[in-house]
């Protein structure tokens, strides 16, 4: 069985005991519930909203952290302008605690 689940504007496909890498949620050690937007159960896929209300995905927060830097630059042609910057997204790292439909 697994899921599809939609947080911090993406979309990611999960199953039990799963560890992935998402936008911050919150502190470690916090249970998250997240949005389901497909489940499939062998031959059974529940895709419509009034069939995923019954549907729960839950997720432990294990760990925080950073990604890698990306490195920018951008400069005018012929009049001195330019500006280095650089960027490290924070993120969470959650693993899929349970997938259920009541």
């Amino acid at each position: 069985m697994y899921a599809v689940v939609k947080t911090g504007g993406k979309q990611y496909r999960v199953e039990e005991n799963q560890v992935l890498q998402v936008e911050i949620l919150g502190d470690i050690g916090e249970s998250v519930s997240l949005t389901p937007l497909m489940l499939v159960d062998g031959n059974t896929v529940l895709a419509k909203p009034n069939e995923l209300e019954n549907v729960n995905v839950s997720a432990e927060i294990v760990d925080k952290g950073k990604s890698k830097k990306i490195n920018g630059f951008t400069y005018k042609n012929k009049s001195n302008q330019r500006r280095r910057w650089g960027h490290r997204q924070n993120y969470n790292e959650i693993k899929i605690t349970s997938i259920s439909r009541n």
